[in-house]
């Protein structure tokens, strides 16, 4: 926090499956009251999870000014003999049981998607971020195919380390990986066909969308970014647990802005492929939950 800065109250605030989350009330040196969101993550993945956060904050603001709370820093620390990472953003009043209207969420969503140019042209991310506790794969390529077929196939382990094996399961995997992905994704960018990498929020589901109660605008948060193929956002959408979101009025919408890829008659299918990697995540972060049966 800047020099001068003066805790007044740190308190838990808000729920998290993966780290402890609180708000801190400070007076700054020039008497001014603030207050700051921060998060404390310690275990697997939890690097990732903070200074991921931190830089995918960093992004979303720069492509997208104000949709996402400025964000203030991460570092780490020890406790009991454990390391422990952290994440500091502006703290905001939100409802969270608002419903986002269609068309704002969908201009919003497509702001960031256009504006958030990958520095190296190429499918990835600078530093490793995380969806649920689990590292993606964020190593540069320039197939999106390749990117997405690793970034499944991470998920596919660790959903094995969580359930155990299951040779059905490993079966329709490789499937998925050796045949499905080349021919659905590869079809991108074949045929003189292209796709520019896009960054995705990575995790957007109605629980990590608000609206300030002070400005009445909406907020996003809580992302792990990746530079992506922009309708890899979306497969959330698709999955049991999307209750705003899986009604056809916000993609319409968002359609309005950013048109289907071609080919564009293999959408729905590309998003059928997309939403299986958020329920492997739920899989493999709750052992024996309905995904991992689905």
């Amino acid at each position: 926090m800047p020099i001068g800065t003066k805790i007044l109250t740190a308190e838990s605030h808000g729920t998290s499956a993966w780290a402890r989350t609180g708000k801190v009330t400070v007076l700054s040196a020039g008497n001014q009251h603030k207050r700051y969101f921060l998060k404390c993550i310690t275990g697997k993945g939890a690097r990732a999870l903070a200074e991921g956060e931190y830089h995918s904050v960093v992004a979303m603001s720069a492509a997208a000014p104000g949709l996402v709370p400025e964000p203030v820093g991460w570092g780490s620390y020890s406790l009991n003999e454990l390391d422990y990472f952290f994440y500091l953003g502006n703290y905001h009043d939100l409802d969270l049981a608002a419903v986002p209207e269609a068309s704002a969420l969908a201009a919003k969503i497509a702001q960031f998607h256009r504006q958030g140019s990958s520095p190296t042209g190429m499918f990835g991310f600078p530093v490793k971020t995380a969806i649920g506790i689990m590292e993606r794969t964020v190593t540069w390529n320039a197939s999106w195919a390749t990117s997405f077929m690793r970034q499944l196939q991470d998920v596919i382990g660790f959903d094995n380390e969580t359930n155990g094996p299951w040779p059905n399961f490993q079966i329709a995997a490789d499937h998925l990986i050796e045949a499905v992905i080349p021919r659905l994704l590869g079809a991108l960018q074949s045929n003189g066909r292209s796709i520019t990498p896009a960054l995705v929020h990575g995790d957007l589901w109605e629980h990590n969308v608000g609206i300030d109660l002070k400005s009445g605008n909406i907020v996003i948060f809580d992302p792990g970014c990746t530079y992506a193929h922009n309708e890899m956002e979306f497969g959330t959408w698709r999955c049991c647990w999307a209750y705003h979101f899986s009604s056809p009025s916000y993609l319409q919408m968002y359609q309005r802005h950013i048109e289907p890829s071609e080919p564009v008659n293999e959408w729905d299918d590309r998003n059928r492929l997309y939403s299986i990697y958020p329920y492997l995540v739920d899989s493999a972060g709750h052992q024996g939950s309905d995904s991992r049966k689905m």
